[in-house]
């Protein structure tokens, strides 16, 4: 697999299911402000409606910085309807859900699950810039935390923010950064 940490989204023009309606969503539409690409393998399954009920619950908090989250499955914008109509956990669902019939997108962010037209468990956030500052992809049957997501997306902000600070590790808002130099060498 190719490291695509501060590669460029691929381009894609997609149907997307957002709040009762269809909606063409692109790659152009993500430029502009910060993003959360949630992948997950399809809809109607066990750990997928805990992780986007997981990602409900805390997209207020994403909102209020700037954020907006995309989830995506190889399923249709019709399906994503049908699982939110059906749903209790996904009724919560606001955010965009981007049908990905083609799997286009999904092999863009290389996670695709040929076999199974499926994608794994990605999480990507996306700086205005289009470009991937954090990739993290874990097995089908590990469940994500969005609280984590939050965490990680005030560390990229705040690098971006920051230059030539950079966030340790559990770093959480308002606590101390670094500053690399040649003074930290061999005392961290």
């Amino acid at each position: 697999m190719a490291a695509i940490i501060n590669q460029e989204i691929p381009e894609f023009s997609t149907e997307a299911f957002v709040n009762g309606e269809f909606k063409t969503i692109t790659s152009e539409d993500v430029k502009g402000s910060w993003a959360v690409f949630m992948f997950y393998p399809h809809d109607f399954t066990f750990v997928c409606p805990t992780e986007l009920e997981d990602m409900a619950n805390h997209y207020q908090e994403l909102k209020d910085l700037g954020v907006e989250v995309y989830s995506v499955s190889t399923d249709t914008h019709f399906v994503h309807k049908a699982w939110h109509d059906s749903s209790e956990a996904i009724g919560k669902v606001t955010f965009p859900m981007l049908g990905d019939g083609t799997g286009k997108i999904t092999r863009g962010f290389n996670i695709m699950i040929e076999e199974d037209n499926a994608a794994l468990r990605g999480t990507f956030i996306v700086d205005p810039d289009g470009l991937i500052k954090v990739a993290e992809i874990h097995d089908l049957g590990i469940g994500r935390s969005a609280k984590d997501v939050v965490r990680k997306v005030k560390a990229a902000q705040y690098v971006r923010d920051n230059d030539g600070e950079v966030c340790p590790a559990a770093w959480e808002q308002g606590q101390a950064t670094l500053k690399p130099s040649l003074d930290l060498v061999g005392k961290i």
